[in-house]
């Protein structure tokens, strides 16, 4: 049988191929999820933490309040329970295909369903997400640095909300210009710290104030509606304070990988070690708040202990370095998504600069429209719509000792449950939309 020699064309065609293949390679290289490799397994752990462990911690006392000991308790644990093993299956699947690795969540979602269907249904989601809680977190990262000003100085003049949102922001502009998660490590172990500091001065405080006189372990609501609005408020803040696994993938995609030892045995190593931190903010805090305050308990437990001005001005510092940390947790594959547009569809050449533009770009607007809103709702009704929406993010605040604020409050929330019974009672004037 003749042998057919080579042509140029063969020759051009393989050259084609392998430039192709070099620059897919100094592109994995460049982008910030696939450039380092190299993470040990206590990169998964701290980042982990980092993710998951959130300031509504501070709230789940409240939560517990709203669900009683009885479901309470098994909720919180069978939420632990629940959450880890998904977070397992997570681990598992990134290389359940042999020689394949899923580094991002929409490649995992490819696989799954197909590789257009997989991009319309994971990517807007995770994108809604990520984007979402780095919004939550620049807002709840200024009203901890408000807070920590109008405590350690409360005979300054008042700086506007939007304004702390910029200090926050600048911190962002400098951070966002590291290339990859492993080179926020760093960052992201003091997040993990601090977020268990902020949960162990809450659970120790509260064991030191003790008991209180005459605790009630009852329902605070006093119909059987408002109860069960309770519950499952109560549901909603437990479910949501396990957060994190939408970075898990891209996490573990930092860890080396060979057949001999894939990347799953020191990540999930990692996992645990995450879970039982977050097992150490999440249930001391708890149970011990709800059990030495009842019912009476705030809805964000520094409140509740009234404890003096340097104890909260701490805590909210705590939360401003935790909140730095996981932005850049869960900006890092926002980055990576809007990067990877960029080189590889719209061929872009990997640079500083581009990088410079983009990350700049995902910053200020976000900082910009913060401030725009800010202006025109106030920061305190901005603030609070959202952070309470959000129980990752409740607000640290001092207790007003103000005889006239407190009647304030008492008179508003009084309306407020005015409103939800009424709601309650005639819902077909809520379904359309009328006003009450």
């Amino acid at each position: 049988m003749e042998t057919r020699a080579p042509t140029d064309e063969d020759y051009a065609r393989n050259n084609s191929i392998e430039e192709n293949l070099s620059r897919q390679k100094a592109i994995d290289e460049w982008l910030p999820i696939t450039s380092s490799r190299n993470a040990k397994w206590w990169y998964s752990a701290f980042h982990n933490v980092t993710a998951m462990v959130g300031a509504g911690v501070l709230s789940l006392p409240y939560a517990l309040s709203q669900l009683g000991w009885g479901p309470g308790v098994p909720v919180l644990v069978l939420s632990w329970i629940i959450t880890l093993y998904t977070l397992w299956q997570m681990v598992e699947m990134h290389e359940m295909v042999p020689g394949k690795r899923f580094d991002r969540y929409h490649k995992l979602g490819q696989y799954a369903f197909g590789e257009k269907l997989g991009l319309y249904i994971v990517v807007p989601q995770q994108l809604l997400v990520e984007v979402s809680v780095c919004i939550v977190y620049m807002v709840t990262g200024g009203q901890s640095l408000k807070k920590f000003h109008d405590t350690v100085c409360s005979t300054c003049k008042q700086i506007k909300l939007t304004y702390f949102i910029m200090i926050f922001a600048s911190v962002h502009f400098m951070l966002s210009h590291l290339p990859n998660f492993n080179s926020i490590s760093g960052v992201s172990l003091a997040a993990a710290v601090m977020s268990l500091s902020y949960s162990t001065i809450a659970w120790g405080a509260s064991v030191d104030k003790g008991v209180q006189p005459g605790v009630d372990y009852g329902y605070k609501a006093k119909t059987a509606a408002g109860t069960v609005f309770n519950f499952f408020s109560g549901l909603g803040e437990v479910a949501f304070a396990y957060a994190g696994h939408n970075v898990v993938l891209e996490i573990q995609a930092t860890i080396p990988s060979t057949p001999e030892k894939p990347s799953k045995g020191p990540m999930w190593k990692g996992v645990v070690i995450a879970y039982i931190v977050v097992s150490l903010c999440y249930f001391p805090v708890t149970l011990i708040g709800y059990w030495m305050f009842g019912n009476a308990i705030e809805d964000n437990i520094l409140i509740t202990l009234e404890k003096p001005a340097w104890l909260i001005a701490m805590a909210n510092m705590f939360v401003v370095i935790h909140v730095i940390g996981s932005y850049q947790i869960y900006a890092m594959p926002v980055f990576d998504m809007i990067e990877t547009v960029l080189v590889k569809k719209l061929n872009f050449s990997p640079s500083t600069t581009l990088r410079f533009v983009v990350r700049n770009f995902f910053v200020g607007p976000i900082k910009d429209n913060l401030q725009a809103i800010c202006s025109n709702l106030g920061p305190r009704r901005f603030g609070g719509s959202t952070l309470q929406l959000s129980p990752k993010s409740p607000r640290l605040q001092l207790p007003d000792s103000s005889g006239a604020r407190k009647a304030h409050e008492a008179n508003r929330q009084q309306q407020a449950r005015q409103r939800v019974s009424l709601g309650l009672q005639q819902p077909n004037r809520v379904l359309l939309g009328l006003k009450l």
